[in-house]
């Protein structure tokens, strides 16, 4: 299985049924294998399906030419109508977009079940998809390369056509900072007419200058691999304005001064992650953040959990220590007010070969507040079995979301892989679900 945990794939939970998306081998040597797995580097996209009920996946299914670049990872979602869309071969390309000919049903193959649209955009990078008011579709993406903007477009005929705003909602390099670059999350407010963004600054310049990668706090140069602040926009989906918490309307894109001057909610001190945030909303409809954050030095990482607080102050509170800038979470709001926060722990800074331990990995643990995030403890460790999976990391703890974008209470999805020598990535869907 080939990821990229910048990219947060979607896998919806439709018709009683869950539709996962991914890159891995053609469908006979996914039989083969016995699961979600991939080999050689060459994957497909495909798309498979798990019924609660009997607890089986289906045959996947198999669509698109095989890559072998980890970017074009699919997304999956279901429009309004129920029928399955998926998304994939994004990065600085269009990429293919999918929907199923029948409600609910990939098909047996790509001819006979899906029909292909219209291209989206010119250039897709990381898009996220959300259902928002008067049953319309957004969906945010990075218009090109690192270096480029972030924009959107909405749909009212369930995707088949898309219209885009007509300004950009970011650009940090458009004025006197060539190569400032950002990496978004985003979030829809309960109404589904807000779309919150918190991103992450860095400088990107492909010179690879020590001058401008020098690190003040560290005092040696450091690379892009650390992004540092928080920065908040809201768009307002009905007016097309993006305003930042103190509901200012901003002039867009917004460059590196205006995000530095009205948008940043945390100065990091210089301070840095590789991943970016996971958000969700808090109990007054706020976006509230899992974000890991090096601390004494480069080998040193927190997560922090980051909230507006009834004052209108940004609260930052440590959970726990992590062991990579690349650690992926993920963050949720139960019924009870109580928030989970699934991270990824390891003893020691993670310094070892292979493509997949340079973006993070390690054990999987699941932290809970019960008093709106001021205190935190850890509530178990959901790493698979040690004995039957030995040697082996895990990173990008997901949820499967329902058409409406509400998670699935008691399902994740992350994925593990072994060492240097297996490079490849193994799908894991936890099931503690009630769906069956």
């Amino acid at each position: 299985m080939l990821y990229d945990n910048r990219q947060r794939p979607q896998a919806v939970y439709l018709n009683g049924k869950v539709f996962i998306g991914y890159k891995g081998n053609s469908v006979g040597a996914v039989k083969a294998n016995n699961g979600l797995r991939s080999g050689g580097g060459i994957a497909y996209t495909l798309l498979i399906s798990y019924d609660p009920a009997t607890r089986i996946f289906s045959e996947p299914v198999q669509l698109g030419k095989p890559t072998t670049d980890h970017h074009y990872c699919p997304i999956v979602w279901a429009d309004n109508m129920d029928h399955l869309h998926v998304l994939h071969g994004c990065h600085n390309k269009p990429g293919i977009h999918l929907i199923s000919k029948k409600p609910g049903e990939m098909g047996q193959d790509e001819s006979s079940g899906w029909i292909q649209a219209e291209e989206i955009a010119p250039s897709i990078s990381y898009p996220t998809l959300f259902k928002v008011y008067d049953n319309r579709q957004v969906i945010y993406y990075r218009t090109g390369g690192h270096t480029s903007s972030w924009s959107y477009k909405l749909s009212s005929d369930n995707g088949h056509t898309w219209k885009a705003r007509k300004k950009d909602v970011t650009d940090l390099d458009l004025v006197s900072h060539p190569d400032w670059s950002t990496y978004h999350c985003k979030v829809i407010s309960a109404d589904g007419k807000f779309l919150h963004v918190i991103f992450t600054d860095y400088d990107d310049n492909k010179a690879k200058d020590p001058k401008r990668f020098y690190n003040p706090r560290y005092k040696h140069a450091v690379s892009n691999e650390w992004k540092y602040n928080l920065s908040y926009v809201k768009i307002n989906l009905e007016t097309q304005e993006v305003l930042n918490e103190r509901n200012e309307v901003l002039d867009t894109p917004v460059d590196y001064y205006t995000a530095r001057d009205k948008c940043r909610i945390w100065d990091t001190d210089w301070r840095g992650a590789g991943v970016p945030p996971a958000v969700m909303l808090d109990e007054n409809d706020n976006p509230a953040v899992l974000h890991v954050l090096s601390e004494q030095d480069i080998e040193i990482h927190t997560y922090y959990y980051v909230r507006k607080d009834n004052t209108g102050r940004w609260e930052k509170t440590p959970i726990t220590a992590s062991n990579h800038q690349w650690n992926s979470g993920y963050i949720r709001r139960d019924k009870k007010g109580h928030i989970h926060a699934y991270v990824i722990v390891g003893e020691g800074y993670l310094d070892l070969p292979g493509v997949n331990n340079t973006h993070g990995g390690g054990r999987i643990e699941q932290w809970v507040s019960k008093d709106k995030g001021y205190t935190w403890s850890k509530h178990r460790d959901i790493t698979p079995d040690s004995m039957k999976y030995a040697g082996m990391r895990y990173n990008n703890v997901q949820p499967v979301l329902r058409p409406d974008g509400s998670a699935v209470d008691g399902m994740l999805l992350f994925y593990g892989w072994k060492d240097k020598t297996e490079p490849d990535g193994v799908a894991f869907l936890l099931d503690e679900s009630k769906e069956s």
